[in-house]
């Protein structure tokens, strides 16, 4: 997940306008990848920048928003543009948001992608994209985008949220896949209450609903939902039963019949009932336990639950248990980040390999909205750069401008509860909750995650935060560290054989990782720290240790990312033999490692929409990077060690038109092999 977010760790101008260069004052590029990928989400704050240039693969696509050419009177009910690629309800924009321009349009890609701002006015947004190997056995091969409409099927599907997504049993879809459902009615008394036990064969399931009388909906926060599968020691979900569901609360201030409308997760209200349906998938393999837990003395009469199931056919190591995280944080520490997920400690710890496929948090018990300044930081498989790095919490959750003070709900982002900042309708208003699913553009990681949430602009909030993370976790790694040669390290160089007659001198840096604000209040939050290593402008050898029984190899390398637009071909040979002789290897063609930008982005946020560009230089005291790289089994299958050559190839782009191109070059401070495997359950 790339972004504007300000490369100082800060919240200047609110994350907005800082783009990794200029082609020209109508060209400001904000996100710039090579290689096999699919962009799955776009957000924008209104229509600005708008028009929008996608140059997939070379070629050329103006996207707008139809209030672009009167962004001073904005169109009502506004569009994407062209309305065919971009349709509902794939696409949202401000009239619905409240704020921001949101597409979850697929953009595949063959080679490469540019993403450009043409107008840079408050020019904020976030994109999620996944890279791909080449020749990757995808359900259906990456082609360029040709803005082709999206498939009819699949606007349906979407377009179907707040109902019951799930095959039912009576339906014909139902009776194929041998869906069972189980229901009943309890009165909760005050105590833990098993409301269902499922045991026996291997099942998934497909729904699970509540339903309490509409009077008693606010008591639902007091109670808590476990579920535990196959009798494992602790409850993979556990957490306050509103924010399962995707809210922070269950006060229906303006009566609405939907206060959650989301694809996943419903919360409805009919005349006399209120009814909370979850439909993501949820395997298990011999047993489930579902628990609610009221606090002491709570009494709810007629509660409806039901659960709906159907046979898994899978292997135990090819699926991950649902989990529901919950995380309370009523003091959050000032300059520290909230992690809401650390899947290192979480249920015992260990090593966890599945996806990230959403958040619902509560981000105020005092309708303060400013909160939301706070920018989502996740990393994955021991990375120390964050690669999903947000502009804030609002975005991340679908809104803009802090929804208007509004509550929207949407398939996938919402901010369902919380009345106006300032003007709450009742201590029950004052509670804001904000929910952000992931579906196409879920986030995968094979050893272990770290969610993390700033509070603040700057951490400094002491709001009272909740926060539910929704993930799928197979307890077993499928990426495994097998080596390491430190640059710079002569017996690490040594022992892996490291070759780069054009490179550097040993040089060290004192720097940082890119993280949050480096001090608060005068105290030093992240110190800097040295490492060393070297610079090429020509080629580098090394070898590396991988498990012969890979499925492919992630190569991460830590970098000194103030040299810009860091380019690379990369080739790969077999170095399972002991004692080869390098000259006669065969090295292959693995595709081209590139990171775009560098820790200094130019700056251009005029006070009006059609104001011309700035070319503000913006410098960044954070130069340490983790970047990766992945290599198809193909290169890497049944081998216990692959030599690696990598040659620099210039990227001779100003940061904008008429400023110098600094000094180019390849920085390699370490690199580490990651296998990936099957994971062993």
């Amino acid at each position: 997940m790339r972004s504007t977010y300000d490369r100082a760790g800060g919240n200047h101008h609110a994350d907005a306008s800082h783009f990794l260069y200029q082609l020209a004052d109508d060209r400001n590029v904000t996100l710039d990848i090579q290689g096999p990928a699919i962009l799955a989400f776009v957000r924008h704050n209104h229509w600005h920048g708008s028009p929008w240039r996608y140059v997939v693969d070379g070629a050329e696509y103006v996207v707008e928003e139809s209030s672009t050419s009167t962004p001073h009177n904005p169109v009502p009910n506004s569009v994407f543009l062209p309305l065919a690629a971009f349709p509902s309800p794939l696409t949202w924009t401000w009239s619905q948001t409240m704020g921001a321009d949101l597409s979850w349009v697929p953009i595949p890609i063959e080679r490469s992608f540019q993403m450009e701002y043409s107008r840079t006015h408050y020019g904020t947004g976030y994109y999620i994209f996944h890279q791909f190997v080449p020749g990757a056995n995808l359900s259906s091969p990456i082609r360029s985008w040709d803005a082709s409409p999206p498939p009819a099927e699949v606007l349906e599907l979407i377009g179907r949220s707040g109902t019951d997504i799930a095959p039912t049993q009576d339906s014909l879809a139902g009776k194929r896949l041998g869906l069972e459902e189980l229901s009943g009615t309890l009165a909760l008394e005050g105590k833990p209450r098993d409301i269902a036990f499922l045991s026996g064969a291997q099942r998934l399931l497909r729904a699970f609903k509540i339903s309490i009388p509409r009077e008693r909906a606010l008591d639902l926060a007091k109670v808590r939902l476990k579920v535990t599968w196959d009798g494992r020691s602790q409850p993979s979900i556990d957490v306050p039963v509103p924010l399962f569901f995707g809210t922070g609360s269950l006060y229906n201030h303006d009566n609405r019949e939907f206060l959650v409308k989301a694809f996943p997760v419903t919360v409805r209200f009919d005349s006399e009932r209120i009814e909370l349906a979850a439909y993501f998938p949820m395997p298990f393999f011999h047993s489930a336990r579902f628990e609610l837990v009221p606090e002491a003395g709570l009494i709810i009469p007629d509660l409806r639950w039901s659960v709906r199931t159907q046979p898994l056919d899978a292997p135990t190591n090819h699926v991950g248990y649902f989990h529901a995280t919950y995380r309370d944080f009523p003091n959050p520490e000032r300059g520290k980040d909230l992690v809401l997920l650390d899947t290192t400690v979480v249920e015992g710890g260990g090593d966890w390999a599945g996806h990230l496929v959403g958040t619902s948090f509560i981000f105020s018990h005092q309708a303060n909205l400013t909160t939301l300044e706070g920018d989502p930081r996740f990393f994955f498989d021991d990375s120390r750069t964050p690669q999903a790095q947000g502009t804030g919490t609002e975005e991340w959750a679908g809104g803009g401008d802090y929804w208007g003070g509004q509550t929207v709900t949407l398939p996938f982002a919402g901010h369902p509860v919380g009345g106006p900042q300032g003007s709450p309708r009742s201590e029950a208003d004052k509670i804001e909750s904000a929910y952000r699913f992931l579906l196409a553009d879920l986030m995968p990681f094979g050893r272990n995650a770290r969610v993390q949430l700033e509070h603040g602009g700057l951490n400094e909030s002491v709001e009272h935060y909740q926060t539910a993370t929704f993930w799928y976790g197979l307890p077993s790694a499928s990426l495994v560290k097998t080596d390491e040669v430190d640059i710079g390290n002569a017996e690490s160089e040594q022992g892996h054989a490291y070759s780069s007659p054009q490179a550097s001198q040993k040089v060290e840096l004192t720097s940082r990782f890119e993280l949050g604000p480096d001090s608060l209040d005068g105290v030093e939050i992240y110190p800097a720290h040295t490492e060393d290593g070297r610079t090429t402008t020509g080629t580098s050898e090394f070898t590396l240790r991988i498990d012969p029984d890979n499925v492919g190899v992630l190569l991460r390398r830590t970098l000194d990312y103030g040299f810009p637009n860091q380019r690379a071909s990369i080739a790969v040979a077999d170095a399972s033999e002991p004692d080869q002789l390098w000259d006669d290897i065969d090295f292959k063609s693995a595709g081209i490692w590139y990171l775009a930008g560098s820790n200094l982005s130019v700056f251009s946020d005029p006070p009006d929409e059609l104001g011309a560009a700035e070319h503000v230089v913006m410098v960044s005291n954070r130069r340490f990077r983790e970047d990766e790289f992945l290599l198809p089994k193909a290169f890497t299958e049944g081998r216990s060690a692959i030599r690696i050559r990598i040659t620099f190839d210039p990227v001779m782009q100003p940061l904008f038109p008429g400023y110098p191109v600094p000094e180019l070059a390849w920085s390699e401070l370490d690199y580490a092999a990651y296998s990936f495997i099957v994971p062993k359950l």
